[in-house]
C-alpha cells in the first residue's frame, strides 16, 4: 500500500528520497510526492501515476535540502490527484501519511469552527490542518504534533516535516508500520525495512501507539502514554531485501521461478532429516479447535489447511476472512488455537483479528514472511514462511510457502494427537522433501502454459474447478488470473458446478481443472464431462494416470508429475500461477502493479 520515506542527511535528499520510494513500488500507488527543508525553508514537489513523473518533475523544478520526507499514495479517500497527493502541507508543516484518519469528518468540522478550510478530499490534509493549528495557538512543532496526534482515531503511520527545522522529523505509529533508520550523523524513517536498505542495515521498530522525535543525534521514542521507551536496535540482513529481477522480464515470472529454492531452504529448517523442526510450546495435544484467519491469498492458503488439519490431525477447523471475523465476535476458548497468516505480517484486517483473540485462546501463531512484522511480533509464536522479498502484488512464492508452514504444522498436531503413526508421518514428510524437484519439473509447462494463454488471453470469463484440498487451489487460480490479467474469473468446487454455474458454460468460457488421480478423480471427470458435454473448453491439469484416465475431449492438458494426494495443491500452484502470469503477458497488462491493487493492505 501507501509508503513513507524520511531522510535527516549530510547529502542532498531529494535523489535519495526518489530512490527509497522506488523501492517501494511493488507494494503500488497511484501518486507520489517528496518535501524538503531547504536553510530552513519548506517546499514539495508531486505527481500522480508512476515515480518517474515525479523524477521528471524534479528535472525542471528541482528541490534542494538535506532533509525532507516522501510519499507513494494508494488512493482511499479522494481520486488519485496532484492535489490529492501526499505530503500535505498547511503553512509551516508537511505530512506524509499511510493507514486512514477514521474520525476526520468530525475534525474538520472542528477545523471549520475554527476558520480552517480544506484545500484536499483527503483525511490526512486533516493531520497537517490540525498541527499548524495548534502551532498557531503557540505550540512549537512537537508539542503541536504530540497534540495532533491525541485527536486522531483509526490506523496510522505519520511523519511530519517543518518550515524553519532543518533538523527534526517526527514520527508516529498506531496500526500501520514505521521503521527507524541508525547511520552515521544521519537518520532514516521508512515505512518499510526496504526502503532504507541502500542507507542503513541498523533498524528500530516503532511499537503500536509510539512516537518519536528524531534528530540527526538519534531518536527519543515514546510509547502511548508519552513515557519514554526502550525500543531495540536489530539488524537487517541487506541480502534479503534485494528486489532485482535478475534477468527476468517480470518480478512476478522471478518469484514464480524462486519457488523450488524457496521451499527447498523452508525444508531444510523446519522438516530436516531427523523430524520436525517446530517450538516446543506449539503443542496440539489439548487443543480442541483451530482458527485460521487471514485475506486474500493467505486466505486460500488457510483453506487448504483446513484439509491437512482435519485428516492427519482429527481437529474441527474454523477458517474466516479477516475483514469478517473480528466483528461477529465470534466464540473462542482457551483450548482453541488461532493461527494468523500473512505475506506481509502488516495486514490490517488480520492484525485487527488477532488482537481481538488476544486473552481468549490458548495460543496465537503467525505464520508470515517478515517476522520482524506486527503480527509476529503480537503473537505467541511467530513462524517464518522464509519466501525472502516478494515484490509483484500477486502472490506466487509464499502462498507456496504457507502451504508448506501449515502443512508442517499439520503434521505435527497429527503427532502430537497420536493420529499419525511413525512410518505415516515419515511419508508425509518425505512426500513434502520432494516437492522443490517436482516444482522444477512443473516450472517446464511454462512455454506450453505460453502458448494456450494466447487463447485464454480473449476470454472474457473462465472458470476453475477442483474438488477436496484443490477446491481452494482452483479459488486461488481464479484469484491469479483476474487479479493480474483483468478476466473476470472464479473458483468452483466441481461438484457444486450444476448447482448453478453450469448456466455459465458455452463455447466461449474456458474451464480449467485441476485434477490429480486421486480418490476423487473419477467424481472430477464426470464433473468435467458435464463441461464438454456443453461444448465448454476444458483445459484439464493431471498427471500421466489422470490424463490417460480421462480420455479425449478436452481443449487442452498439461501433464504434472505425479504427488502424494494431501499435497497436490502445493504442486499444482505452479501451473495456476503460469496461467495467470502468461494470460495477462499476452494480454499485455501491468503484471507486477496490477490496477487497483496494492501489495501489502494496511487498512481496513
Amino acid at each position: 500500500m501507501c509508503g513513507i520515506v524520511g531522510v535527516l542527511g549530510s547529502h542532498e535528499v531529494a535523489p535519495l528520497l526518489v530512490e527509497s520510494l522506488k523501492r517501494l513500488e511493488y507494494r503500488g500507488y497511484d501518486s507520489a510526492g517528496i518535501a524538503t527543508v531547504n536553510n530552513g525553508h519548506l517546499d514539495r514537489r508531486r505527481a500522480v501515476g508512476k515515480l518517474v513523473n515525479l523524477s521528471d518533475l524534479l528535472v525542471h523544478e528541482p528541490l534542494a535540502g538535506k532533509s525532507g520526507i516522501g510519499h507513494t499514495r494508494w488512493a482511499t479517500h479522494g481520486a488519485p490527484t496532484a492535489t490529492n497527493a501526499h505530503p500535505h502541507r498547511s503553512g509551516p508543516v508537511a505530512v506524509v501519511h499511510n493507514g486512514i484518519i477514521e474520525n476526520y469528518r468530525a475534525l474538520r468540522a472542528e477545523l471549520a469552527e475554527a476558520g480552517i478550510t480544506p484545500e484536499t478530499q483527503t483525511d490526512t490534509e486533516t493531520v497537517a490542518l490540525l498541527t499548524r493549528m495548534f502551532m498557531d495557538r503557540g505550540m512549537g512543532a512537537k508539542e503541536a504534533a504530540i497534540a495532533t496526534l491525541s485527536k486522531l482515531e483509526g490506523a496510522f503511520a505519520l511523519l511530519w516535516l517543518f518550515d524553519g527545522e532543518d533538523n527534526l522529523m517526527i514520527a508516529a505509529r498506531k496500526g500501520s508500520p514505521l521503521a527507524i533508520g541508525h547511520g552515521d550523523g544521519e537518520m532514516f524513517v521508512g515505512s518499510d525495512a526496504i526502503a532504507l536498505a541502500p542507507m542503513t542495515d541498523r533498524i528500530t521498530y516503532l511499537e503500536e501507539g509510539d512516537y518519536a522525535i528524531i534528530t540527526r543525534a538519534g531518536a527519543e521514542i515514546f510509547n502511548a502514554a508519552g513515557r519514554r521507551a526502550n525500543r531495540g536496535e536489530q539488524r537487517i540482513d541487506l541480502g534479503q531485501t534485494q528486489v532485482e529481477k535478475a534477468g527476468f522480464k517480470h518480478f512476478m515470472g522471478k518469484e514464480i521461478a524462486e519457488q523450488p529454492v524457496v521451499l527447498a531452504d523452508a525444508l531444510r529448517h523446519y522438516l530436516p532429516q531427523t523430524g520436525l523442526n517446530l517450538p516446543a510450546e506449539l503443542d496440539f495435544s489439548d487443543i480442541d479447535r483451530i482458527t485460521l484467519v487471514a485475506c486474500g491469498t493467505a486466505f486460500y492458503a488457510c483453506s487448504v489447511a483446513k484439509y491437512w488439519f482435519e485428516e492427519f490431525a482429527r481437529i474441527p477447523v474454523e477458517i474466516d476472512v479477516a475483514s469478517e471475523f473480528r466483528y461477529r465476535e465470534p466464540p473462542l476458548s482457551q483450548r482453541s488455537l488461532a493461527i494468523f497468516v500473512s505475506q506481509s505480517g502488516e495486514t490490517a484486517d488480520t492484525l485487527a483479528a488477532l488482537r481481538y483473540c488476544q486473552g481468549k485462546v490458548a495460543k496465537t501463531v503467525a505464520v508470515v514472511n517478515v517476522p520482524t512484522s506486527s503480527i509476529a511480533r503480537e503473537c505467541d509464536i511467530a513462524l517464518p514462511i522464509m519466501a525472502g522479498v516478494e515484490v509483484g502484488v500477486a502472490s506466487t512464492k509464499a502462498f507456496t510457502a504457507q502451504l508448506l508452514v501449515l502443512a508442517v504444522m499439520a503434521l505435527k498436531a497429527g503427532r502430537d494427537r497420536d493420529e499419525l503413526d511413525g512410518p505415516t508421518l515419515d511419508g508425509h514428510a518425505d512426500a513434502l522433501r520432494a516437492l522443490p524437484g517436482l516444482m522444477n519439473t512443473a516450472l517446464a509447462l511454462s512455454e506450453p502454459i505460453a502458448k494456450l494463454a494466447e487463447s485464454l488471453a480473449e476470454a472474457q470469463d473462465i472458470l476453475f474447478l477442483g474438488r477436496g484440498p484443490m477446491y481452494p487451489l482452483a479459488l486461488e487460480g481464479a484469484l491469479k488470473l483476474k487479479e493480474i490479467s483483468y478476466i473476470h474469473a472464479e473458483g468452483y468446487a466441481s461438484g457444486e458446478l450444476k448447482h448453478g454455474p453450469i448456466a455459465l458454460i458455452d463455447r466461449m468460457v474456458p474451464v480449467i481443472v485441476m485434477a490429480p488421480f486421486d480418490r476423487l478423480f473419477d467424481k472430477t471427470v464426470s464433473n468435467m464431462q458435464e463441461v464438454m458435454a456443453r461444448h465448454g473448453m476444458v483445459l484439464l491439469a493431471s498427471d500421466a494416470k489422470g490424463l490417460t484416465a480421462a480420455g479425449d475431449g478436452t481443449w487442452a492438458q498439461l501433464q504434472l508429475p505425479e504427488i502424494a494426494e494431501p499435497f497436490a495443491p502445493i504442486l499444482y500452484a505452479i501451473p495456476a500461477q503460469l496461467l495467470a502470469y502468461h494470460t495477462a503477458v499476452a494480454k499485455g497488462t501491468d503484471v507486477d502493479q496490477p490496477r487497483n491493487l496494492a501489495k501489502s493492505v494496511t487498512v481496513e
